[in-house]
């Protein structure tokens, strides 16, 4: 059953409609209509987790499942991780606002080393035991009987090296999710009607291609890890799919989060081969989605989601070689609707004017280019394939194309590195600022973000050991470089999460412990520079208190080059069978200590890396295609024929959503609608909506003004018809309204604002005694602190116009049934119309509390807020 979560999402915490489940997009599955019930859930906060491709593309393929239901659970804030631990409320699924102990299925995705904390505090906040071992039981597995759910993970992270975080899952599913997770579904939904055992079921899992049971495997004193059974794989295949593109439209969030764009995968996998890339190793083969169904899917995306910017995804976009043709078709079709597409780090070798048609315009988006290395001899040894020339041509293509500054990613503590590369970087950027530079401009400015080389599971380079002193003198070293360039501004990862991230990545079983106690002791959200100190003192003491810290500091001695270690020992990742060879990675070592060179093999030949065959399919390389005529940038329509006045209300739960957020919910119905919005001109050209007034996050709200010009006249009628099609039901139209474009606009000529506000006194009150002292006074006055913090008097009288009891039974106000209820129970309700207008005289129903207060000495409670109506000047 759900659980009582409303009176915790309320205004008192941060972002409350992050939590509400009812988003555009959302699927609400009846509850008994499922035979398995799945929650997906991200260890993160909403803002990061909602905007996730891959967590977008499982929610959506599950929820098109029969008898399947899939909700959504991420990480809550500390506000309400707090709330939730005080009242001793289990954290919940936000489409069924159910505890996820009630669902069979709670699947994590773990996409880098520290995240595990994140999901044991998920685990605990759910009041779900931590590991496989607690949670396990007799008899048949039924979790409306009391059983636990069934915990498992996916992920780059969980894929690469499952070990540290064995003990916490009673499975883990490797590699594309899109085909697996329904497999995993089906053998659930037979097992749990056959009334298998816990055990039982997880032993047919253990059958499905692509799912780990870290139950069945045990570790030996070498490193590597053995089934203790005969009836499970020795080695475990990673499960490879294709790229669904048409499940990318789904979920569109309504508060604004980390990627507020619709995002189209068009090409999976990588055949590069950078030595350092561990996602270009596990995503093999390479896998090109076919132009039109890209074309098509962002075209029906961006009519179908409101969006107004749009991404293309791949570990390299320029690798796609239908890029420059699908991107200008796409601005083409698109050029009149405002859109913006923004791109990933891209092959600097492959920028041309095509690609700057795509990524420009109006609202140019940021540029990144990831050379990785400062030397040509170091770009070698990690295979990037990328020569100086190659790097000038396409920064210098930038700035041609009207780019004034450019990010560039680059790396330290890579094997072979001497001082000379490190100073190359800076050397590097010099160079390429010197270059570019025409008169009448200012050189080409750069950001330079340098990473710390951690190595990699499976990758040539899972036998180099970095160190975390020679980070710290090249940090040093390079810092004292960068301070003698102009224009550029330089950031360097912390050490410390290198360091973090190192030790457990490649680290094995034994791991698990050392998460957890790091738990314990504070970590979580590790890799947020807010949390970092925290973080890293937990870890430290974790590591130390398993008696590891040798393991730790082992990894600060740097990999010899005379190859004295020996290659052929176990790692705690060798069971995973990613379908690379391991020879191949050893002999690519061997080549990269000697700066020999691998062609891509997806345009040059066969690298014989092993991963082309039956399991996993061969590479899929869509080849290039005609450049259609670019027809130019949009241009915004700046004219201005109509304006349209709509009343709207705010009710129910869109009463916690943010006004900024309302805002731009409105703007994506507009588009939605298609109606014909005019836009402002500038540099980032908006559409012509102005609210009257924000209102107060909690209120409610039947009289909210907002204005809409138009380039095209429409009668009002068909424009609200449209545009509440659009809108969720808790944002109903009222009236439509056409006003003359000379006339000021509503934000202008706002006057004042009427409301009805719930009250309750701590002791006896007569409310009309205290209303008739308020308005029987000339003056009350509030000392409030400006934003610079100065004092002012301010006369909160004067802003009063009308005060009053209020009758909700036969007052003629247009409220659903449901919110004089609330106003009812919140205490008595009072009606007041006072001053509200944009230049700061505003009455707010707290100063009305403040005079009711001063009348009555006694201390006061606001309760429910609702605004009836915004009034104009006339």
């Amino acid at each position: 059953m759900a659980i009582a979560v409303n009176d915790l999402l309320t205004p008192e915490i941060s972002r409350p409609a992050r939590y509400l489940g009812n988003e555009l997009g959302a699927v609400h599955k009846p509850w008994s209509a499922a035979q398995m019930r799945w929650v997906l859930t991200y260890p993160e906060i909403y803002e990061v987790g909602a905007s996730n491709l891959g967590h977008i593309i499982l929610y959506s393929i599950l929820n098109a499942q029969p008898r399947q239901l899939c909700d959504r659970a991420y990480l809550p804030a500390p506000d309400l991780a707090q709330k939730l631990r005080q009242t001793q409320t289990p954290l919940f699924a936000v489409e069924s606002r159910r505890s996820l102990t009630e669902f069979d299925v709670l699947g994590f995705s773990l996409s880098y080393e520290l995240g595990a904390t994140n999901i044991l505090e998920m685990l605990s906040l759910a009041g779900i035991p931590l590991t496989w071992q607690d949670r396990d039981a007799a008899g048949a597995w039924d979790v409306s009987d009391g059983s636990w759910p069934i915990v498992f993970a996916g992920g780059q992270t969980a894929t690469s090296n499952p070990e540290p975080y064995a003990d916490f899952f009673d499975f883990i599913a490797l590699g594309d999710g899109e085909e697996l997770l329904p497999e995993i579904g089906l053998v659930m939904e037979e097992g749990k009607a056959a009334g298998l055992s816990r055990e039982a079921l997880l032993l047919d899992l253990a059958q499905v291609p692509g799912v780990y049971v870290p139950r069945f495997y045990d570790p030996a004193p070498d490193g590597s890890v053995h089934p203790h059974r005969p009836d499970v794989p020795a080695r475990i295949l990673r499960r490879v799919a294709p790229p669904m593109p048409e499940y990318s439209i789904g979920l569109v969030p309504y508060v604004e989060t980390v990627h507020d764009r619709l995002t189209v995968e068009i090409r999976r996998g990588c055949t590069r081969g950078c030595r350092f890339c561990q996602p270009g190793m596990l995503t093999r083969p390479a896998r090109d989605v076919e132009p039109t169904k890209v074309i098509d899917t962002i075209e029906r995306g961006m009519r179908a989601t409101g969006y107004s910017e749009f991404s293309l995804l791949s570990l390299s976009c320029s690798d796609y070689l239908a890029l420059p043709a699908v991107g200008v078709e796409i601005k083409n079709r698109l050029r009149d609707e405002n859109i913006n597409l923004s791109l990933p780090s891209q092959r600097v070798d492959r920028f041309d004017e095509n690609i700057a048609h795509i990524v420009g315009g109006l609202r140019q988006t940021g540029l990144t280019f990831a050379p990785e290395a400062g030397t040509q001899r170091l770009r070698d040894i990690i295979n990037k394939g990328l020569t100086n020339e190659e790097l000038l041509r396409g920064v210098k293509t930038a700035y041609e194309q009207g780019w004034d500054r450019v990010k560039l990613y680059f790396m330290i503590g890579l094997p072979g590195e001497t001082d000379v590369d490190v100073v190359g970087i800076a050397e590097t950027v010099r160079w390429l600022r010197r270059e570019c530079s025409l008169k009448g401009r200012r050189p080409l400015g750069f950001n330079i973000t340098i990473s710390n080389f951690t190595p990699k599971p499976h990758t040539p380079f899972q036998w180099h050991r970095v160190s975390t002193a020679e980070f710290e003198r090249k940090q040093v070293l390079l810092k004292a470089e960068c301070r003698r360039l102009r224009g550029v501004k330089v950031n360097f990862t912390d050490v410390r999460i290198s360091a973090m991230e190192n030790f457990v990545g490649r680290g094995d079983r034994s791991l698990s412990a050392v998460i957890r106690r790091a738990w314990e002791l504070g970590a979580g959200m590790d890799a947020w520079w807010e949390s970092l100190d925290r973080a890293f003192a937990a870890w430290t003491e974790a590591i130390a208190a398993a008696g590891l810290s040798w393991k730790y500091h082992q990894a600060d001695a740097l990999s010899p080059t005379d190859e004295s270690e020996s290659l052929t020992q176990p790692l705690p990742w060798d069971h995973i069978d990613t379908g690379i060879d391991r020879q191949w990675l050893i002999d690519d070592w061997q080549r990269a200590l000697a700066a020999a060179t691998v062609p891509d093999c997806s345009f040059e030949g066969c690298s014989h890396c092993g991963i082309c065959g039956p399991d996993f399919g061969h590479n899929v390389v869509v080849p290039p295609l005609p450049i259609p005529a670019f027809v130019g940038h949009f241009q915004p329509d700046q004219s201005r024929v109509q304006r349209l006045r709509l009343r709207l209300g705010k009710l129910g739960e869109m009463a916690l959503l943010g006004h900024l957020d309302l805002v731009r919910l409105l703007d994506r119905a507009v588009r939605r609608a298609a109606l014909p919005i005019a836009f402002t001109g500038g540099y980032h050209p908006g559409p012509r909506i102005s609210p009257a007034n924000a209102l107060m996050l909690g209120a409610t709200s039947t009289g909210e003004l907002i204005d809409f010009e138009l380039t095209d006249a429409i009668a009002p009628s068909e424009f609200q018809s449209r545009l509440q099609a659009q809108l969720p039901d808790e944002i109903p139209l009222y009236q439509t309204d056409e006003i003359p474009l000379g006339t000021p606009s509503a934000t202008k000529a706002l006057a004042q604002a009427a409301y009805l506000i719930a009250v309750e006194a701590e002791d006896s009150a007569d409310w009309q005694r205290w209303v008739q002292a308020v308005l029987a006074v000339d003056e009350i006055v509030q000392i409030q602190t400006t934003k610079s913090g100065k004092s002012r008097r301010v006369d909160l009288r004067s802003r009063l116009f009308e005060l009053a009891v209020a009758d909700l039974t036969t007052a003629d106000w247009e409220l659903p049934a449901s919110l004089r209820e609330r106003l009812l129970n919140s205490g008595t309700v009072l009606h007041y119309v006072g001053s509200c207008r944009n230049d700061g005289n505003l009455l707010r129903p707290e100063h009305v509390l403040t005079m009711l207060e001063q009348v009555s000495q006694q201390s006061l409670r606001l309760g429910h807020i609702h605004r009836l109506r915004l009034m104009i000047k006339a």
